[in-house]
């Protein structure tokens, strides 16, 4: 028989807040970014123009030194949950530890690029490693609280499911990562309808800045299709409730995303819309992380071996 572990539900709730204020971090990163705040520190970090609080007058410094402090806060959240899970999973369920440690290493990588990118005057390639560092940060850290509080629904053995799952996932990076490009490559408002690009679908005569804007839409609508189809194949392959709801919400999230970003060309790239637009294509690659997550859980247990009886020792172990 399998030796049971105690889970440290105190770790798994750590984990989700200090997700969601990663949730918050990113959307606070695209009001840097969309105020045109992010030198509004200057070339100085971890000071701020060379003084440790900006004058009350700079609102774009303010911006920026709140950005900063709002990280330095998920860096404490992070530490706790170190030492919690050092404490708890260092001898039983190393799985839950080592994807800690992985998210520690991600938290200071992002430092390390935030630092970068404000003292090479934020360059496109800077901009682009820091979000998607962020982002992937977030992952690990969804991960970790889902490893740690999970338990097994109707197992399953790997199909198109999963490997939609895993596609689609990785594809909603990209296309975080395309937004980002756009965004730094100066061609947010290179197409100022929508969805056609200044009236035409394919602006080869537009220059670089409109093809680029194009891409990000033709990535996006590759994406939508990708979901419904992992929405459909779900709801007929799985019985696991858990992710056939995390299907619907990844389909919300996705057509509000799409919604929001041609709100941001059609209002002129307005701040609202250009945060929003980055909070909700943060909000779809958690959700999709999260149905990954547990697919890759669901189909492990069974390669694993573990069955219902082992859990319900673990959870009486832990009372």
């Amino acid at each position: 028989m399998q030796q049971s572990f105690k889970p440290s539900r105190g770790f798994a709730r750590l984990a989700l807040a200090t997700t969601l204020l990663t949730l918050g971090l990113i959307v606070f990163g695209a009001v840097v970014r969309v105020t045109d705040s992010g030198l509004g520190c200057g070339e100085h970090w971890p000071l701020c123009n060379g003084t440790i609080f900006p004058p009350l007058n700079n609102i774009t410094a303010w911006i920026e030194w709140l950005h900063r402090l709002f990280a330095a806060l998920i860096g404490v959240f992070g530490v706790a949950m170190l030492v919690v899970a050092i404490r708890a999973y260092r001898n039983q369920n190393r799985r839950v530890l080592n994807i800690t440690i992985v998210a520690a290493v991600l938290f200071a990588v992002q430092s390390c690029l935030g630092a970068i990118v404000v003292l090479n005057s934020l360059p496109v390639l800077g901009v682009t490693l820091h979000l998607a560092t962020a982002m992937l940060l977030l992952a690990f850290l969804l991960l970790a609280a889902l490893v740690a509080s999970y338990r097994p629904g109707s197992r399953s053995t790997s199909n198109r499911v999963t490997t939609l799952a895993y596609t689609t996932t990785a594809l909603s990076l990209v296309i975080i990562l395309t937004g980002a490009l756009v965004r730094g490559s100066g061609a947010t408002l290179a197409c100022t309808d929508w969805p056609l690009c200044n009236g035409q679908i394919f602006p080869v005569q537009q220059g670089s800045l409109a093809l680029i804007h194009m891409f990000h839409r033709f990535a996006v609508v590759a994406l939508g299709i990708s979901v419904v189809v992992l929405a459909i194949f779900t709801y007929r392959d799985r019985q696991d409730q858990r992710l056939r709801t995390l299907a619907v919400i990844a389909l919300i999230a996705y057509f509000s995303q799409a919604g929001i970003g041609a709100m941001f060309v059609m209002s002129r790239a307005q701040a609202f819309w250009g945060a929003a637009h980055v909070g909700m294509a943060a909000t779809t690659w958690a959700v999709l992380v999260a149905l990954s997550a547990i697919e890759w859980l669901n189909n492990h247990t069974i390669s694993n071996g573990i069955t219902d009886q082992t859990w319900e020792l673990q959870s009486k172990a832990s009372k």
